[in-house]
């Protein structure tokens, strides 16, 4: 008889207890912050395939796989509302500089997007943007990933890089190329009015185009007119676009440049709140630095530009235009450029160039070149027959926390997701392209106190979910999709600088996109799950 008990309770132990579930992954005992911005909880998390199975005290079950995570912070993973990611992930799709913070879903289409595009006789990969995801999904890549179509993209496709109206059939045209881009899966339409051939189109044209996007639940967002001197009627126009085609806007990196301008920043939030209370859905991103980035040919003046790169360069070389383009841009027509030294050139095409002046200020450039400034921008235009990247000191710290401040500000890093691979790190870049997300985290949440950490997990989760009406992403939700970060809130740091922009995050720890750890222990593990996340007018099979 001993004998038979003791076998039993052998079998016994064999075997889990009664009641006792199996899960694919149970991450224990970490700090749950959910994105909804309510007190954290410490509890258990479990994921089967790419769902959130359960969340809560799963003491009596067990995971193939556990990850301790007491004392790290769980959340959902990351949103980037503005990427230029869509052009690294052909490079490599891992994605790796995002994804060490914690980003799991890229949004593009700031005023450009990948498609519609005209196809060449060498390139037979994509003409549209639904082609566009359809080709990322089949190259693999390591986070999701979503696009608003661009009015740029868009006026481009149809008239060019013209500085004219479109005609009614043209018209009739872009309506209808947002119409297809929406029903292949994009969130809205995406604009980026102080950059030229944008610059060509007229809040009417806009407004149009916005309608379309409108019919399929989709949003508009856009880097505006002005972000200077000209910034409230810029977003007055935002408002007017929103209201007239019944339609949610978010402004891009909101901020407001240029020293002179810096006192506008009460009147700006008091304009948002008021168009928000007035009924009309206003949001804005952000990345928390106090210098963009953008081309030095945005020092010439957009009448210029039309045409493109290479009538900009005709233009140049023409003595008539060259004088009156320096005088514009003397004068500040249609508005004045900044100083000199606040300009800091990232690099340039010929590495003649780039060993003489990379990482310098204008001014230092000019002084070596030995002309002014605005001569010495048009030579460099020419000679290296590139737009040249460029930082633009022209932000208040103060401003930039008060906006930081505001509760309907998500962010975006308005940069790709490069490696530390040369055919990366050979380029200047800013360092937002490396620590936007572990920067919130790190400097303003957790050194400088500037807001809660649940808040900041609310604007890079749920907020932005909402903002593009996604469904089972952006919170930890039993049946929500399984993007997870998990990250240790004393130790996220932002690393990278304007002097060393190449230099990932840390702190960091695991990363799983649609239940697939792409992050482990801090490394990129080379897994790519990630999916294009489309719109609410998507037609056809394969929504998500």
């Amino acid at each position: 008889m001993l004998r038979f008990y003791l076998v039993f309770t052998v079998i016994l132990l064999s075997f889990p207890c009664f009641g006792q579930k199996e899960y694919q992954l149970i991450i224990r005992q970490g700090t749950i912050y959910d994105g909804n911005g309510g007190k954290p909880f410490v509890a258990d998390l479990a994921i089967n395939a790419d769902t959130l199975a359960a969340i809560g005290n799963l003491s009596s079950s067990k995971g193939k796989i556990e990850i301790d995570a007491n004392g790290l912070a769980v959340s959902p993973g990351f949103i980037n509302m503005l990427s230029w990611a869509d052009g690294t992930l052909l490079e490599d799709g891992r994605g790796v500089s995002d994804i060490k913070q914690g980003v799991t879903l890229e949004v593009f289409g700031e005023g450009w997007s990948p498609g519609p595009r005209k196809r060449k006789p060498s390139d037979h990969l994509w003409t549209t943007l639904g082609g566009y995801f359809d080709h990322l999904e089949k190259k693999k890549v390591s986070p999701n990933f979503a696009s608003f179509v661009g009015a740029t993209t868009i006026r481009s496709y149809v008239i060019g890089q013209q500085n004219r109206k479109p005609t009614e059939a043209e018209l009739l045209q872009m309506k209808n190329l947002v119409k297809q881009a929406m029903e292949e899966g994009a969130m809205g339409v995406g604009s980026s009015l102080i950059y030229a051939p944008a610059t060509f189109a007229s809040t009417e044209e806009l407004i149009e185009l916005c309608k379309v996007a409108a019919q399929y639940g989709g949003s508009y967002i856009t880097h505006m007119r002005s972000e200077s001197d000209k910034i409230l009627e810029a977003i007055n126009e935002t408002f007017r676009i929103s209201k007239e085609a019944d339609i949610p806007a978010e402004i891009y990196h909101l901020k407001i440049n240029h020293q002179r301008n810096w006192p506008k920043i009460d009147t700006v939030l008091f304009k948002i709140d008021s168009a928000q209370k007035a009924g009309l859905k206003i949001s804005a991103d952000m990345y928390p630095y106090n210098a963009s980035a953008t081309g030095l040919k945005e020092r010439v003046p957009t009448w210029a530009q039309e045409g493109g790169i290479t009538e900009l360069r005709k233009r140049i070389k023409n003595p008539v235009a060259r004088k009156k383009i320096l005088f514009d841009m003397e004068n500040g027509l249609p508005t004045r450029n900044s100083d000199p030294r606040d300009v800091m050139l990232l690099g340039f095409k010929k590495d003649s160039l780039n060993n003489l002046y990379k990482g310098k200020r204008l001014n230092e450039v000019a002084a070596l070149h030995g002309k002014n400034a605005d001569e010495t921008v048009l030579d460099l235009l020419t000679a290296d027959q590139s737009s040249i990247g460029a930082v633009y000191f022209l932000i208040s710290e103060a401003n930039m926390r008060k906006m930081l401040l505001q509760p309907y500000v998500s962010v975006g890093s308005d940069a790709g997701a490069p490696a530390l691979t040369k055919n990366f790190t050979d380029q200047g870049t800013h360092p937002r392209a490396y620590g936007t997300f572990a920067r919130i985290l790190g400097k303003y949440v957790r050194d400088e106190k500037l807001f809660s950490l649940q808040e900041a997990v609310r604007r890079m989760t749920s907020l932005p979910a909402t903002h593009l009406k996604l469904k089972k992403r952006g919170t930890l939700l039993a049946g929500n999709f399984a993007d997870v970060v998990i990250f240790d809130p004393e130790k996220v740091q932002d690393n990278a600088t304007f002097e060393n922009p190449h230099q990932y995050s840390t702190g960091v720890v695991h990363v799983f996109v649609n239940g697939v750890q792409v992050l482990k222990d801090g490394e990129h593990t080379g897994e790519k799950p990630g999916r294009c996340v489309r719109g609410l007018g998507h037609v056809g099979k394969g929504k998500k």
